[in-house]
């Protein structure tokens, strides 16, 4: 899933185990590439299970995470023009990926026993930097 301001980019879907970067795109919207591709955007399924490694102090004091985490992949129900891309922390909170920082690094992985009650949760905090 890509986020609405990312349409405007070419992009691809994910793949199981292939690292991923978050970057700013020229809209101004984050999102993932691959390797050295920055103009593709990598869309990543909802519900699809992410390690993010590379999170900056700011953004783990402000979430209360560590540099390395392990989230689900999710998509807001918002109206309008709006960043619907996030992902689901262990605590049930969900962030816009608007609100980390560039740099991170992330890998889709296939299954991440600790998020399995995460999944079926229906905790829709929204939570914003």
């Amino acid at each position: 899933m890509c986020d609405y301001s990312l349409e405007l980019y070419r992009s691809r879907p994910a793949v199981q185990e292939e690292q991923y970067t978050l970057r700013r795109f020229p809209s101004g919207t984050m999102g993932f590439t691959a390797g050295h591709d920055c103009d593709t955007a990598v869309c990543i399924p909802a519900d699809a299970h992410l390690r993010l490694e590379g999170i900056g102090e700011t953004v783990q004091r402000a979430f209360g995470i560590g540099p390395v985490e392990e989230v689900v992949m999710t998509r807001l129900e918002v109206t309008g023009h709006a960043h619907r891309d996030a992902v689901r922390l262990a605590s049930g909170k969900e962030v816009l990926l608007q609100s980390l920082n560039a740099g991170i690094t992330a890998e889709m992985v296939s299954a991440i026993s600790d998020l399995t009650d995460v999944e079926t949760r229906p905790s829709r905090e929204l939570v914003d930097a």
